[in-house]
């Protein structure tokens, strides 16, 4: 071994991201790399016992929007206290580049209300020191992380920067704005970003209810903007969309995959609205591989859940007329009120006016308490509305006196994708399909009613430990789902596996211990503004580019994490 190495790992078991068998080795890293795996005989300058540990590549999260929090955290939590090294921002379309001062309160109305970040925390928390997209990739250039950050050229910014009000009026590109759309985008890549997203979606809209600029964007535009990133080097396009009309929508996309000349990948959940729709778009993904045009689907080996609770954004007595009076007090100040029999009695006495949002809030039997350590396959028979039948009273009134305990900051937990059959076999079923990635853990986003950017822990130690309502999944081929399949879509082969060359992103896990932590709300965004943030235990050691940046889950200071610019060999 020509270089010393700065760290050696001893006698863990190796499961090394390829999905092969584990076996027991030592691992010396140096100058970011991996030096040797085997029997190491120098000393390293650090070293880590990880005798009956088991020694990963670090996650790689293809599907976040860190875009704000890169701009002013050197620590992208909660996906970097969950074994992640690499991430990808710029997902669904919405991103802030590029952006002229004129657009900026536009693309943060728009943050707010597509990924539940508040006006004032963007507000405040971005520094709005750049315009054009290489100019924003110069920013998180300059700045140090706590893991790798990969961006994406997003869609609904591009598109308000030619067209201006225009965009926001859903008017149809002219030629001379698709052209220019299509040059910006190109540059983008050009500049280090690996791929173009854009949002379909008709629930993608601010608080005000503007839908995105992007909905129902003509073919003609998409086509030529994937043709440029294509050209360009796109490592892909990243896609959300409704597929209200699935064949159509499908056929259009798989068009605008194969004008690219590059992959495709777009969101695949099970909706409770339409749970046969998952099956189908499998199977046109397979017959479009078949077909020559690379497609995946991004799914999530958890149900998507509403965290719901008083001190968070949503609960199922937010839409009755008598909370008004209370939503905008301070928590101390709003739960003396919440302790009045009086005022109790009567909001349960009330009904949620919108027939839409009391299916969203007020359907007891898919409401659960999320528990400790927090169950994502509850049974029926557990859930509020169960429960309440059982003991012969009023769900509501379970369900408030639930979200009472712990001070009233107990948490419940309303499944409202991948849940639709009351188990996790569906899921299961997209997990182990061959064109289909892991991700959708939106880590950065959603803050006060989501906090799934921990669903890398919880599949590796739910899936491949504890699970008893069905199959579990091999450990070896869960890591290869979380590692290399990932960093290989992204164009990313330099990282996801444990091979001698291959940069130094590891993770040490006492996988006996390992487990999710029940979300906490902090207050610690800019203008104090709050998020929940899911930590773990079980992870020994959190490695990336050869330093430990979380040791037994506490960070070291270390910030070795940095912009990755292009696919890497």
């Amino acid at each position: 071994m020509a270089t010393e190495p700065s760290l050696v790992i001893r006698r863990g078991t190796i499961v090394d991201g390829s999905g092969g068998e584990p076996y027991e080795a030592d691992i010396a890293l140096g100058g970011g790399r991996i030096l040797a795996i085997g029997d190491v005989p120098q000393r390293g300058a650090e070293e880590i016992d990880a005798k009956g540990r088991i020694v990963t590549p670090g996650f790689v999260d293809i599907h976040t929007h860190y875009d704000a929090q890169a701009t002013w955290s050197s620590r992208l939590d909660s996906s970097s206290l969950n074994g992640v090294t690499t991430a990808l921002i710029g997902n669904c379309g919405v991103g802030f580049a590029p952006c002229r001062p004129a657009a900026r309160e536009a693309l943060v109305k728009l943050m707010e209300g597509v990924e539940d970040l508040p006006e004032v925390v963007l507000t405040e928390g971005l520094p709005w020191n750049w315009e054009s997209f290489p100019q924003f990739l110069d920013v998180l250039g300059a700045r140090r992380y706590d893991m790798d950050v990969a961006t994406q050229v997003c869609h609904a910014p591009l598109r308000v920067h030619v067209m201006g009000d225009r965009a926001a009026a859903y008017a149809e590109a002219t030629p001379d704005d698709i052209a220019e759309m299509a040059r910006l985008a190109a540059e983008g890549i050009r500049a280090g970003a690996l791929g173009f997203s854009t949002s379909r979606a008709i629930a993608h809209k601010t608080l005000d209810g503007t839908h995105t600029p992007t909905l129902g964007t003509p073919e003609p535009e998409l086509e030529a903007i994937a043709r440029a990133v294509g050209q360009a080097g796109a490592s892909w396009l990243q896609v959300i969309s409704d597929f209200d009309e699935p064949e159509d929508e499908f056929a259009r996309l798989q068009r605008i995959a194969a004008a690219s000349g590059r992959p495709m990948t777009f969101s695949l959940l099970q909706r409770e609205s339409r749970p046969w729709l998952w099956r189908f778009l499998l199977e046109k993904i397979e017959a479009a591989n078949a077909a020559g045009v690379p497609m995946t689907g991004q799914v999530m080996a958890r149900p998507v859940g509403l965290m719901f609770g008083f001190e968070l954004s949503q609960h199922p007595f937010m839409a009755r007329p008598s909370w008004q009076a209370v939503a905008a007090l301070p928590f101390a100040e709003k739960m003396k009120i919440l302790r009045d029999p009086a005022f109790k009695a009567r909001i349960l006495a009330e009904e949620v006016p919108d027939p839409a949002l009391r299916d969203r809030l007020n359907v007891w039997d898919m409401i659960f308490k999320l528990g400790d350590p927090p169950d994502y396959e509850p049974r029926p028979e557990t859930s509020v509305g169960a429960i309440a039948a059982q003991r012969g009273m009023d769900p509501a009134e379970l369900c408030w006196d639930w979200m009472m305990e712990r001070d009233g900051k107990a948490i419940l937990n309303r499944p409202i994708i991948n849940y639709a059959d009351r188990d996790l076999e569906a899921v299961r079923a997209m997990v182990e399909h061959p064109q289909t990635l892991m991700g959708l853990g939106d880590g950065g986003a959603h803050v006060s009613i989501i906090c799934d950017s921990s669903s890398t822990t919880h599949m590796l130690a739910y899936w491949t430990r504890d699970r008893v309502r069905g199959p579990k999944l091999p450990l070896p081929f869960a890591v290869r789902r979380l590692t290399r399949d990932n960093a290989l879509a992204l164009g990313l082969a330099d990282r996801g596996l444990l091979a001698v060359g291959k940069r130094a992103d590891l993770n040490v896990i006492d996988y006996d211990r390992l487990q999710i932590r029940v979300p906490e709300l902090r207050y610690d965004l800019p203008a104090g503004g709050k998020r929940l943030v899911q930590e773990a235990v079980g992870y020994v050691a959190t490695i990336v580019n050869g330093e430990v940046v979380y040791r037994d889950g506490q960070a070291t200071g270390a910030l070795p994490g940095r912009l990755i610019r292009g696919a890497q060999a």
